[in-house]
């Protein structure tokens, strides 16, 4: 019998269960019960009463068997949907805007303006001395013939076959592929049809990007063969400016960290800690000299994670500026594409080629990004989030009565605890100074940084929409019981994470996404006051940018000395900004949205004043 799935949530909400937990909790207990022959038992008065006390409430015994024929009626919704099989590529019916009330989008374009190559008169004889040179450097090289895109894809190809068994940041080298287009560019750029600042160049791709030919992993166990008949949008794009992909990067499975099903992608300044992620092969073989730039993606952090690691600069455009056609969805409201480069002037140049609707991707809106190496950033109102630069205040201790006394097990587990968070704090304060440091160094600039306040909103529990959009991305996954197949199981990761998301209520769905509204309306008032916000890295700004879609620039900001505080013997992977002697540190910088060219602008800046680009590890 159809289920009316109306009809199923007046009966809850008769009973005051509409907006708890209780629908979803009765569901997924009834489905683990089966019959003798294996089909679904029925919902039983029994099964009614564990599913309220999941959800807190308390139902009658009348109520109960009064609700009973309904509810075994109408169960029959999920399963009609299940056999539809829904792909991972088809979209809700809604579409995410990050744009409060009012706000206006610059629609008109105009032809960018790169900055002037620095003068490298010939190529070195041994061309990996420009491994690690800018796409503004290797582009004007390329356009004057003075090194082949033959050669400089043979190069990196090299370099990713060479450093790959230390950095494991490769799931697919696209070397036929790659040296079929390098020949085609350099064809081109011999007669003439010089396509901008991109052609020629080597790149590599974020796997959770379909390139027809090739695996598309999205670096997890159990989707190791797949692959998909057609380019995603942003390969196409770039196919169409001359760049040349070489290699399908890591990310972590199903993008969340830095492990995949091949093992953990490597940060190239301290080998023994992973890259972070989930952009973890992008940032890693940037960062190493391995490709002129990449693609990662960003969820919540997987952008500016990995760069903050690696020492990579990385551009998270506002939401609904680049099309993710053809990319893995995991959360339809936050997903974002962006590049992962080693300079912010790369970051745009490779924007402008991949940004813009394709009458796919439906949340991309007709908004221009005119990149300007000229713009005077000087005229630019600039605002810092005060709070994140302050001093970490120590919590004051409450001592918890204790029933009984502690056993020794017990009191060393709390004195590990306490030693572990007490470093945490060191290295905290430590990283603390470059912040500082950075500020200063704006002054220096003549920036007059106003202090701004991020609005006081509970973004943290605005999140698990993410997590129950990621659910229904990968349902199939979870009722199969392929999931197992995922190499990660731990209960921080997706496995359990899809699992307690099934709990999640579509009403405290609706209800994060209007709070989400609030945040966007609240966060982008500071955007009326200044045109670019300097914030830490690692602080709640980055949760609460990706929720209301504003973009950000990450740079590195220094390498840490050898003064810095030990790193832990191990990297869970929990925490960014474990650092060490001999890591980098990063900063970021915060803009309204559909400003990208702007805040990229003053990111650039910031950058050639400090220099920090430059550095790279020695591998």
């Amino acid at each position: 019998m159809p289920l009316d799935r109306r009809a199923f949530l007046f009966t809850c909400s008769r009973f005051g269960l509409a907006s708890t937990l209780f629908p979803g909790a009765l569901y997924t207990l009834a489905a683990q019960e089966k019959t003798a022959d294996g089909a679904r038992a029925k919902i039983t008065p029994a099964m009614i009463d564990a599913a309220a006390e999941l959800a807190g409430v308390t139902i009658a015994p009348d109520q109960k068997q009064m609700m009973i024929d309904g509810l075994n009626d109408q169960r029959a919704s999920y399963a009609a949907i299940r056999k539809l099989n829904i792909p991972n590529n088809v979209p809700p019916a809604y579409i995410f805007n990050p744009l409060p009330p009012g706000a206006k989008i610059n629609t008109e374009k105009h032809e960018p303006r790169y900055s002037k190559a620095p003068a490298i008169a010939t190529a070195p004889s041994n061309l990996e001395e420009l491994a690690f040179a800018s796409v503004v450097e290797l582009g004007d090289l390329v356009r004057r013939k003075k090194v082949s895109s033959v050669d400089f894809t043979e190069m990196y190809i090299a370099r990713l076959k060479r450093y790959d068994p230390l950095l494991h940041f490769v799931v697919t080298i696209t070397e036929e592929r790659a040296l079929a287009h390098a020949k085609e560019a350099d064809a081109d750029i011999a007669a003439g049809k010089y396509r901008g600042p991109l052609h020629g160049l080597p790149w590599g791709a974020k796997d959770l990007l379909s390139v027809k030919g090739y695996p598309t992993t999205w670096g997890a166990g159990g989707f190791e063969k797949q692959s998909f008949n057609e380019d995603a949008t942003v390969v196409k794009r770039l196919d169409a400016a001359g760049a040349v992909l070489v290699a399908k990067t890591t990310l972590g499975a199903l993008a969340m960290g830095d492990k995949w099903f091949g093992g953990r992608t490597r940060n190239p300044w301290n080998l023994k800690q992973g890259s972070s992620g989930s952009s973890a092969g992008s940032a890693s073989t940037t960062a190493s000299g391995c490709v002129a730039f990449a693609i990662g993606s960003e969820t919540l952090g997987s952008i500016s994670s990995p760069s903050t690691r690696c020492g990579t600069t990385g551009l998270r455009p506002t939401f609904g500026f680049v099309p993710r056609t053809g990319a893995m969805a995991l959360s339809w409201t936050m997903d974002k594409l962006g590049p992962i480069c080693r300079a912010v002037e790369d970051c745009a140049i490779v924007l402008e080629a991949i940004y813009g609707p394709d009458d796919e991707d439906q949340s991309v809106r007709n908004a221009a990004f005119n990149w300007d190496a000229e713009f005077d950033w000087k005229s630019l109102r600039v605002g810092y989030i005060a709070k994140e630069f302050e001093a970490e205040k120590e919590e004051p201790k409450h001592e918890e009565k204790q029933s009984a006394p502690l056993t020794d097990e017990e009191k060393k587990k709390r004195e590990k605890q306490e030693r572990e968070r007490m470093a945490a704090r060191a290295r905290r304060e430590y990283d603390r100074r470059y912040d500082l440091a950075a500020l200063d160094k704006l002054r220096g600039m003549g920036v007059n940084l106003v202090p701004v306040t991020l609005p006081d909103l509970p973004y943290g529990a605005m999140t698990p929409l993410l997590t129950a959009e990621a659910a229904a991305a990968f349902d199939e996954l979870t009722m199969t019981g392929r999931d197992k197949l995922l190499t990660e199981q731990s209960p921080e990761d997706w496995p359990n994470d899809f699992r307690i998301a099934r709990f999640y209520p579509a009403v405290e769905y609706i209800q994060a996404n209007r709070a989400r509204t609030l945040a966007i309306r609240e966060v982008s008032k500071l955007f009326d006051q200044v045109d670019v916000i300097v914030a830490s890295t690692n602080s709640e700004q980055l949760v609460v940018t990706n929720l209301t879609g504003h973009p950000a620039v990450i740079v590195p900001n220094g390498i840490r000395g050898d003064d810095a505080p030990t790193p832990p013997k191990i990297d869970t992977g929990d925490d960014d900004s474990i650092g060490g002697p001999g890591t980098p540190v990063s900063l970021t910088f915060l803009g309204g949205h559909y400003q990208d060219a702007k805040l990229c602008a003053f990111a650039r800046a910031y950058q050639d004043a400090t220099g920090f680009q430059k550095l790279h590890p020695k591998l």
